[in-house]
């Protein structure tokens, strides 16, 4: 899955929270970050802020972690569309 304009990070912070298995966060120069891992998180959070946050891919070693994390980021998509962006 790719990563596009988390703006709402507490949020997205919550839906890791919730996911049962790990969740990677992988960048184009192959760094992989355990988002269940609170450092990591920070760290990762740095990442989806700085320009290239956009080609940050996010994984799951669970499916309905996976399904957890697709409808938070369908909610962020609607959100933006009927703000207008």
């Amino acid at each position: 899955m790719k990563l596009k304009n988390i703006k709402d990070v507490k949020k997205f912070i919550s839906v890791l929270d919730e996911c049962k298995r790990d969740v990677y966060l992988k960048s184009p120069q192959g760094d992989v970050f355990n988002l269940k891992s609170s450092l990591s998180q920070y760290i990762a959070i740095g990442r989806l802020l700085e320009e290239n946050g956009d080609n940050l891919e996010m994984f799951a070693d669970d499916q309905a972690d996976e399904a957890l994390l697709i409808g938070f980021l369908m909610e962020l998509a609607k959100e933006d569309s009927e703000s207008g962006k």
